[in-house]
């Protein structure tokens, strides 16, 4: 089984974790093993921790390093690192990488259900377990769809595509991925039918919610963080806003010191910061990055040294 995925901003994430041959790492997200690869090539007495909820890539992960001693591979999801790590003894981290979202072989595996370009069972999971996309558009209630369209999607019509996929769900069930494509083309304007494909914010909407996908970032975030020993770094490459904003977010708030009013002469919280920016602002793609993967356009790291 092939299971590619070109690394993204990778010589940004191995510079930026700083690594030391002897440390303990952990790749949350390790897909296909690009950013894995590399960061190997720099550990000789340490251990990285290969992390991921696909049995697809963990097949492949598998086969790829069964000849290094110091890849650890491990079937799970990263929101859950702390018990992952815990029950094998580790208990402190010198770095940890996130790379969130979809993999390249997930969007081009016709039949796991992510593309709305190519006809497949409308699955999406990341797991391969668990409610699917089709559970959910055709149990959920109408409001708690839209929400999910709205929240995840900052999908503008969401009544009018959630309207329209109620309709086709009371003549039967909505199976496939070309089938719900078509019912969102439907009923957006046609000025939006020439802006990209207008099924795309609506699928990522569904995969979002049924991988839990903010929710994961979230715990993975605080657990990871939490792992981390003084001068550990945590990097994290997001692909949309709404995981920008949570990561930035998170690292705006264990760099934070006092939060005592301005006008008060003396701190009296002893809030201390937590951590220090190492990228005060996203480091994005370079233009030959650009060139050679277009998926990378919209990634964006963020690193941060727990002090």
């Amino acid at each position: 089984m092939e299971f590619s995925h070109i690394p993204v901003l990778l010589n940004e994430v191995v510079e930026g974790l700083n690594i030391s041959k002897n440390g303990f790492y952990v790749d949350g997200t390790a897909g296909g093993g690009g950013h894995s690869s590399e960061i190997l090539k720099h550990i000789t007495d340490g251990r990285l921790f290969l992390i991921d909820r696909d049995p697809d890539a963990i097949c492949a992960l598998t086969q790829r390093f069964k000849k290094n001693e110091n890849a650890i591979i491990i079937n799970g999801n990263f929101a859950d690192i702390k018990e992952l790590l815990s029950i094998r003894g580790v208990g402190r981290l010198d770095g940890v990488l996130l790379d969130i979202g979809v993999s390249s072989h997930q969007l081009d595996t016709a039949s796991r259900g992510f593309s709305f370009h190519e006809e497949a069972s409308l699955d999406m999971r990341m797991s391969q377990t668990g409610a699917t996309a089709a559970e959910l558009v055709n149990t959920l209630p109408p409001e708690e769809l839209k929400h999910i369209l709205r929240t995840y999607g900052e999908e503008k019509f969401a009544d009018s595509i959630v309207s329209g996929i109620v309709r086709a769900r009371e003549e039967k069930p909505i199976e496939t991925t070309l089938e719900l494509a078509e019912i969102i083309k439907a009923n957006v304007p046609q000025r939006v039918r020439r802006d990209g494909h207008p099924a795309r914010k609506t699928f990522q909407a569904l995969r979002i919610a049924v991988n839990d996908e903010l929710g994961s970032l979230e715990r993975g975030l605080d657990g990871a963080f939490e792992l981390l020993g003084s001068g550990g770094r945590l990097a994290v490459i997001t692909f949309h806003s709404l995981e920008d904003r949570i990561v930035k977010q998170k690292m705006a708030s264990w760099c934070q010191g006092c939060t005592c009013p301005k006008d008060f002469p003396v701190c009296v919280c002893g809030n201390k910061p937590k951590a220090k920016l190492i990228t005060r602002k996203p480091v994005c793609a370079n233009e030959t990055e650009l060139n050679e993967n277009p998926r990378s356009r919209s990634a964006k790291l963020r690193i941060c040294e727990k002090i």
